[in-house]
């Protein structure tokens, strides 16, 4: 999955803007506190495999200090409705299209998974894949089988198979990314709750969300990707994309 973030980024340069406004979001329920990792890093030439973000231990707090105050919690996630999307249809997952974003899914992308080529199977690079008119901002859903993430010999069914949402960063989140926000949300399906993963992180420069989960061995990952300037003014539409993909 090295190449994962490189697929992510590939669509994009750098936009000059400095004067972004934020638009007024929803909010979603936060279910983990962040990861957080201050080393910076280059987004189109890092790893998938990384170091862990730091983790901050905790110790219980003596009888004499038992009036001090709790440590704040961080901002709930900032979503947008996307009802009224576009909804994409893929090979076993569903995800809304921004207004305005165009499918720019290479024909040979098409069938997301592996295609056969002579005798040798070749992976493709997109499950599905969209753009802004300029060209800056892309929400993209690629596939792989769990066995290219973590080396093992039994076959993922749920991402905790993969770790806890701080081990998984080693498998999603390049090392020495800035991250913004990490947490684990669970979806209601008909058989139950749906686990997925969420990572926000960038190098000041470029910045995207992930949505990952696991379904029948396979990870299926979303990621809505912009520079930095872009995201002030569109992040929480780019990461209400994110979100929205759903299991099938």
């Amino acid at each position: 999955m090295a190449v994962l973030l490189s697929l992510f980024l590939s669509l994009h340069k750098q936009n000059p803007n400095p004067n972004p406004q934020i638009p007024k979001p929803k909010l979603l329920p936060q279910s983990h506190e962040p990861a957080i990792s201050k080393r910076r890093f280059f987004l189109r030439t890092a790893s998938i495999v990384s170091a862990i973000a730091i983790l901050t231990q905790q110790y219980p707090v003596p009888k004499s200090a038992a009036e001090a105050s709790p440590p704040p919690k961080p901002a709930p996630l900032a979503v947008g409705n996307t009802r009224s999307w576009f909804q994409f249809y893929g090979d076993g997952f569903s995800i809304r299209v921004p207004p305005e974003f165009q499918d720019v899914t290479e024909p040979e992308d098409y069938n997301a998974g592996s295609a056969l080529y002579g005798d040798k199977v070749i992976p493709k690079k997109f499950a599905a894949r969209f753009a802004s008119a300029d060209g800056l901002e892309a929400v993209s859903v690629v596939i792989c089988a769990t066995n290219q993430l973590k080396i093992t010999f039994l076959e993922a069914q749920d991402i905790t198979d993969l770790g806890s949402l701080k081990e998984a960063a080693k498998v999603f989140v390049p090392g020495g990314a800035n991250i913004y926000s990490a947490r684990t949300i669970k979806i209601k399906e008909e058989e139950g709750f749906r686990t997925f993963y969420y990572y926000e992180f960038g190098d000041g420069i470029q910045h995207l969300a992930l949505f990952a989960t696991v379904n029948g061995g396979k990870a299926i990952v979303a990621g809505a990707t912009a520079p930095q300037s872009k995201w002030d003014e569109d992040g929480v539409k780019l990461r209400s994309a994110a979100i929205s993909m759903t299991i099938l």
